[in-house]
């Protein structure tokens, strides 16, 4: 089987767990038989996390090799038993020292080096690496801050590139956004999810799945009208409840059927059931 992609996007406000979902979906697959890898690219301009405050940050999360990543790839290791390395977490940092280390060797070719094609290309080449190795059958790659970030947009322009450049069953999209309650009104927002998608829409990049993050359970009436306004069918709006640990994170998306969609999106035949 070819190897499968899958990109997580987030909107509205960050720290809405991204990694968290990439994490409880990756888990989902893998016990559908399915060989998977989780990982982060973050659009700072640091090097590596390694010299981060961590209170503003979050922890620095050493890997086996050695390399200093984002406290994600901690969350990917603990859901899914597996040992990550330093190319499960990229930095624009990374991307810009590699392609400016490549300008002053001439591999360019005394040609222009602008954002697209080669800030981009990078990026695309390194979201593609772990799966050219044979290893996994399916790569999530979460894509840190929000939709409509200056600093994103070269990693969104790239998932808008690859979307166009694999198959059209080796691809999808996910959008996780903010559904906020408001006491006063008494009333579940769905604008900010609205807005959030159409961000994501205009940058070229239409979300196979959209998942809400909220603090009350979502009507079907709601999730409709996300739905219609967001492009996209009805039962592909998942909700996300605040949970009271993040293990239970991964249930709370099997009773939503989110591996499910993504197995059919992705047509990945003989895993249709978790396997025990």
């Amino acid at each position: 089987m070819k190897t499968k992609f899958i990109f997580i996007t987030g909107g509205v406000v960050s720290s809405l767990g991204k990694g968290i979902i990439a994490a409880s979906l990756a888990k989902l697959l893998q016990a559908r038989g399915l060989r998977v890898t989780i990982q982060k690219f973050d659009p700072y301009i640091n090097i590596d996390p390694g010299t981060l405050n961590p209170y503003e940050h979050g922890e620095c999360y050493v890997t086996e090799d050695g390399a200093e990543t984002d406290l994600d790839l901690g969350h990917y290791e603990r859901f899914l038993g597996v040992y990550t390395s330093k190319a499960n977490n990229v930095t624009t940092g990374k991307i810009y020292h590699t392609v400016i280390t490549r300008e002053r060797e001439g591999a360019y070719l005394g040609k222009t080096v602008q954002i697209i094609p080669h800030i981009t290309d990078e990026i695309k080449r390194r979201m593609l690496l772990l799966g050219q190795s044979g290893e996994y059958d399916v790569v999530l790659t979460e894509i840190g801050g929000t939709v409509g970030d200056m600093e994103s947009q070269p990693f969104i322009e790239a998932v808008r590139q690859l979307q166009w450049e694999l198959p059209e069953d080796s691809c999808m999209s996910i959008h996780l956004t903010l559904v906020p309650y408001l006491a006063a009104a008494k009333e579940i927002k769905t604008k900010p999810t609205q807005h959030s998608v159409q961000m994501l829409q205009q940058a070229g990049v239409k979300p196979d799945i959209i998942i809400c993050r909220s603090e009350h359970p979502l009507s079907e009436d709601l999730r409709r009208k996300i739905a219609l306004f967001c492009n996209v069918r009805p039962g592909h709006v998942i909700e996300s409840l605040d949970a009271w640990s993040i293990y239970q994170v991964p249930l709370n998306m099997h009773r939503e059927h989110l591996d499910e969609l993504v197995v059919r999106k992705l047509a990945i035949e003989n895993f249709d059931q978790p396997r025990t």
